[in-house]
Formats: C-alpha cells, structure tokens, sequence
C-alpha cells in the first residue's frame, strides 16, 4: 500500500526537521493534557489549599513567562536547537521536582524556575520556537495549513493525555496506592517525557534555523535588538497586548481548575474528567482543521474573531446549565470551535513580522499570553474558596474574551498577510 497517500496534501510539504517537531509537539501535549487533569488534585492531596494552589500556579506561570522570554528572543541568533534543549531540561527539571516534595516553598522555586503546565495549554519557549522554524521550512501558501495539522496534533496529544490521567489514577486507586501516590505516578511521567524530548530537540538540523546577517548580530545594542524585534515592534507589542488580554480572561478557566470545578459542582470523579477532557480536546483538534479553510476564505483575522465571538458566548452558559449532561454538552460545543483562530493567530503572527524575528516576535506575543494567564488562576483559588463564587470564573472569562475579540477587529482588519493580498 502506498503509505504517502494517506498523508494530507499539506503535510506532504514537511521536511525531517518539520516531522520531528510535531513529534515534539505531541509528546508534550500529551505531558500537558495528563497533568493538567490531575495538578490540582495532586496539591490538595499533598496539602495545599485552594488559595495556596492558585497562588502556586499563578507563580509557574509568571516564572514560565520570565524563562519562554529569556529563551525565544534569542533563539533567532543563538539557535533555535540549544533553546529547545534548555526547555525540554527546565521541564524535566520541574516535573521531578514535583514529585519529590510537598513543601509549598520548593514547589513555588521548582514551578517558578521550571516549566509546569496547569492548564494542558504550551508554555515555556517552546511553541514560539517551534513556530519559527515550521514557517522558515514550509512555503508560505501552506503556513496556515500547516499550522493547522500542527494544532491538531497538539490537542490529540492533550486529549490523550487528559484521557490517560484519568484511566490510570482511577486503576491505581483500586490498589493499595493512597490517591496522592497515584497522582505522583502522572508527575513522574511528565518528567520522563521531558527527558525524552531532550533527545529528540537534539536530532534537528540546521535547516530549522535561521541565519541573521552579520552586520545584524554584531550591531550595537538596543532595546529593540535585546527582544529580536526591528522593524516589527508595533504590530508586536499592539498583537501581544491583545493576547495578554485574551489569556488573562482564559486563566479564569484553565483546564485544570475547570476540572476542579466539575468535580467541587457535580461530585465528578478523575476518570470521568479524563473521558469529558480527553472529547473536548478532539473536537478543539479537529476545529482547527477547519479553520485553514475558512482563513483561505475569510482571511486570518476574520477568521480569529467570527469563530471566537461563540466560543465565549458558549463559555459563560456552562455554569448555567442545571445538570452535569447539559454542562458537559455546551464545554464540548464550546471546545468544537474554541481553537478555530489558533492556527490562523500562528499564521498572522509569522505572515506580519520578518522572517529574523519569527522565533522573538512568537516569543513575546506568547509571554504576554502566559503572562495574562499567570494571574488570573491567583482569583480564581479565592473564588473556589467561597462555594458561592465557583460559577464567577466562567462569567468573567467570557466578557474578558469577547472584549478581546472586538478590539482585535478593530486594530488589525486592515492589516492582511502578504498571502491574502
């Protein structure tokens, strides 16, 4: 049988290099999707309450923001490869880390200095990295397409991910293992796998990297120059001050406190979580899918609003629902077209900016997005505190969101990429 076609039209563009990284991309989703089912359980279990959990994952997600800084606007110059690498050790790092202490200051340094993710979305450098190099090795006509794929295989990865965590921490829990020792299990794992992708980061060639003039990497220094970013800084920083917004309305409802929520709502168990977690991140991968066809048609930016504007509009009716089936049914209706503008957000990002700044522009606009989801979890442990606010998260998650929307058309329907010209 001809394996090659069964391989998407899009994808038949990949190189090696390109390969190698949705690999990367799914072995850390999946790493992500695992423990961000079962992160807050694992704290509570360990001893934390919910304002010190919050307060935890608000940190890890600042340090995260501080080290995926550091890390992209360098990589341009330095080497897309050896940031990977440190990335892949700081994930590691964390992951054990985590396992081996309950002390909550250890855990505030582990999560700070390392990369945990609480909400089964990227952090640390490196989908901005990633990013970069999958446009530097694929034509421009198939970036969005590309992307899309790519997105796809990350929300697969979580799916799986979330799925696994619940299937094996229930099997667990039917031994003699202690709730705690079950949860550790998941930690370990996501340590392991940042082990693994160390090996893999160090396979990419240097295709994927980008080589900025001479004249360029000896020029005096600026500020513009310290971040990787000339001649696209305004569109930069307009772009990330959007995204800063739109994460800090999602860290309201990160994967792992929305879990929570269900079970503090409804009395859910984890492996019913993982089941409910692992379709709604399916659906999430598939919508991207759609959203390369509708980009060609529509244009990136209307693409990244007209699909959002509902998505939000779904999100504030989930705590509305009256049972555990309709609150189910309108997440996975909300998840089915909440990663429609992902894609087509990558895509943008890389089309407007140079191709020297692709890896730095990636970079901050995905700090400022880590940033903004950084402090809203430090809310939402008070809030999950007090019986009476739990359904607030999602209120305020929505109405942040659909502001976001409205002034990204407003700021950049006039700006097309070069393909849509």
């Amino acid at each position: 049988m001809n394996t090659t076609a069964l391989v998407p039209a899009a994808l038949k563009v990949l190189t090696r290099d390109g390969y190698l990284l949705f690999l990367t991309r799914f072995l850390r989703l999946f790493a992500y999707g695992s423990l961000s089912v079962v992160l807050v359980f694992y704290l509570v279990s360990l001893g934390l309450n919910e304002s010190q959990t919050g307060l935890l994952l608000t940190l890890t997600l600042l340090g995260d923001t501080v080290i995926s800084l550091h890390l992209t606007t360098r990589a341009d110059r330095i080497g897309r490869r050896r940031m990977l690498i440190v990335g892949a050790i700081l994930m590691a790092a964390a992951g054990l880390a985590f396992a081996c202490t309950r002390n909550l200051l250890f855990l505030i340094i582990a999560g700070t200095i390392g990369v945990i993710s609480p909400s089964g979305n990227e952090v640390g450098p490196f989908l901005s990295i990633e990013q970069a190099a999958l446009a530097h090795v694929v034509p421009d006509r198939s970036r969005t397409e590309v992307f899309a794929w790519y997105t796809l295989a990350g929300s697969l990865a979580t799916a799986l991910g979330a799925l696994f965590a619940g299937l094996i921490t229930n099997a667990l829990q039917k031994t003699a293992m202690t709730p705690v020792a079950t949860y550790r299990v998941v930690v370990i794992l996501y340590a392991v796998i940042g082990v693994l992708l160390v090996g893999l980061f160090i396979g990419l060639s240097s295709a994927a990297e980008v080589h900025v003039p001479r004249e360029e990497s000896v020029s005096r220094p600026s500020i513009k120059s310290f971040f990787g970013i000339g001649q696209s800084h305004r569109v930069v920083v307009k772009l990330s001050s959007l995204f800063a917004l739109d994460s800090f309305a999602g860290g309201f409802v990160v994967q792992s406190f929305a879990a929570y929520w269900f079970y503090l709502r409804f009395g859910v168990n984890p492996a019913t979580l993982g089941v409910i977690f692992f379709w709604a991140n399916i659906f999430a991968g598939i919508s991207a899918l759609v959203a390369s066809r509708l980009a060609a048609r529509w244009g990136l930016v209307n693409t990244m609003v007209f699909t959002h504007l509902p998505s939000n509009i779904l999100l504030i009716l989930v705590p509305l629902m009256p049972n555990l089936k309709l609150a189910v049914l309108v997440l996975l209706i909300r998840f089915s077209i909440s990663q429609m503008d992902v894609p087509a957000r990558q895509s943008y990002i890389m089309a407007v900016v140079n191709k020297e700044e692709r890896s730095a522009a990636a970079g901050i606009t995905g700090v400022a997005r880590t940033t903004g989801a950084a402090i809203s979890p430090l809310f939402v442990g008070f809030m999950f505190a007090r019986p009476s606010w739990i359904n607030v998260p999602f209120f305020l998650a929505g109405a942040l969101k659909i502001l976001y929307d409205l002034l990204l058309y407003k700021e950049f329907a006039a700006i097309q990429a070069p393909e849509e010209r």
